[in-house]
């Protein structure tokens, strides 16, 4: 398998240097040169198959001879040695239970299984690499704990200052070792922008070794695939293909699923649930896409006002807005609508969402009442802890706290301020060396 960048399409690389590089020439995204095809044999047994098996038989194509056969079964157990259920919550409407990994958050997939590449590719070599990362929230706790202590990796996580949850920002900031990170005077998008910049700057990749840790990398991106396929495993319905509402920020997680259906995942609808934050919403009523500045919301986590993972969607589709419209639709959902969600789920299914997971619930309502005789998933990102102060709030009863966060509450944040300009994190990035 090779990719190419998006934007130079010319320029090819196998899965190890797209994992390395993260980033292509002019900042290009790569993309997957033949999308692999499931059997239909397979699908229709897929519960025939081990959890393992299916997160092989997924990743496996898009790996090919980069990492060995072995090692690679050994990565996949290992990315994915925790629950990922599929709870009922109402009579048509389930939830994908993507929190119960060490940072409460379905980016510990993505960031377990790239850390690990990453590892297996660093063995043996004598320049360390710089893991650059910029957060909405939740991909800087997963990367940290994804990535502590690895030998030869130094991780810098840049996340928008007052703009994350108290647990994230300790999740992200209290691991120390070979962890650091950046506090940021913006915006996400902000941030984005900065490693971006700095993944473009030739004097400094010709000084440190760089690769990125966001949803850009193949390797945070591509195994996002598993738990779409585990959730098929889990539908009892074979017949009917459920509707998947994912809550969308960066566009990375529903981009790995769309890219799953591609592939022969039985998926009736896609939505990209959003919060106020309204780009892809916008361009699917009018076909034109303009990013916008960012506003603050509850679910903080996709508070991105133009995300980076949407040129990939629409590579999938050739770039036609007719045949990504038919598969796939969108809904912006306020902050008033998801507090209203968290409590009348709560009080009517006893089940808890986040913020994110409610914008999901409430997106996948709203389909599936407009499309009678579907059922559907929405995807729960992450622990209703990590949004304690807004889900208790609503609520009026405290959230039951996982052992993983109690020790973290003790804990004391370390993170350097700085601004939004390019210049003090080149400086930065060079001074401190791993």
């Amino acid at each position: 398998m090779l990719y190419y960048n998006l934007n130079k399409p010319s320029e090819k690389v196998d899965f190890r240097s797209a994992t390395l590089q993260g980033l292509g020439t002019d900042k290009g995204l790569y993309f997957p040169e033949q999308i692999p095809v499931f059997s239909k044999d397979w699908i229709s047994h897929i519960e025939d198959y081990t959890r393992e098996e299916i997160a092989f038989s997924v990743i496996s194509p898009y790996v090919g001879d980069t990492i060995p056969e072995n090692e690679l079964k050994r990565i996949v157990a290992e990315t994915i040695a925790f629950d990922i259920p599929l709870v009922q919550v109402t009579e048509n409407i389930a939830a994908l239970e993507l929190f119960h990994g060490p940072t409460l958050a379905f980016k510990d997939v993505g960031a377990r299984f790239m850390s690990r590449c990453l590892g297996y590719f660093m063995k043996g070599s004598s320049r360390p690499v710089t893991v650059l990362v910029a957060t909405s929230g939740d991909t800087g706790g997963a990367v940290a704990n994804g990535f502590y202590d690895v030998k030869g990796v130094r991780v810098v996580i840049l996340y928008p200052s007052g703009k994350v949850s108290a647990v994230q920002e300790l999740q992200l900031t209290t691991p120390g070792k070979n962890i650091s990170a950046l506090e940021v005077s913006g915006s996400f998008d902000d941030c984005q922008r900065l490693v971006k910049q700095a993944f473009s700057d030739q004097e400094l990749n010709d000084e440190i070794f760089l690769t990125s840790a966001n949803s850009i990398n193949v390797a945070r991106w591509l195994p996002q695939q598993i738990y779409y396929l585990l959730a098929w495993k889990q539908w009892k319905n074979k017949n009917r293909p459920p509707v998947i509402s994912v809550p969308s920020g960066n566009f990375g997680n529903i981009c790995a699923g769309l890219l799953a259906c591609q592939s022969g995942l039985p998926v009736t609808h896609f939505i990209a649930a959003c919060n106020a934050n309204s780009v892809v919403p916008d361009f699917l009523k009018t076909g034109e896409y303009k990013p916008l500045k960012v506003k603050p919301t509850l679910s903080n986590a996709m508070d991105v006002g133009d995300p980076s993972n949407f040129v990939r969607i629409l590579e999938l589709f050739d770039h036609q807005f007719e045949p990504l419209k038919t598969v796939m639709s969108s809904e912006s959902i306020s902050d008033e609508e998801t507090t209203k969600t968290i409590r009348e789920v709560k009080d009517e299914y006893q089940y808890l969402t986040d913020p994110h997971g409610a914008v999901g619930f409430l997106a996948l309502k709203h389909y599936l009442q407009d499309h009678p005789g579907n059922s559907g998933i929405f995807l729960e990102t992450a622990h209703p802890v990590k949004f304690y102060d807004v889900v208790e709030k609503v609520t009026g009863e405290k959230v039951p706290v996982p052992d993983s966060v109690k020790a973290l509450l003790n804990k004391k944040k370390s993170a350097l301020k700085m601004g939004t300009g390019y210049e003090d994190l080149k400086q930065y990035l060079l001074k401190v060396q791993y």
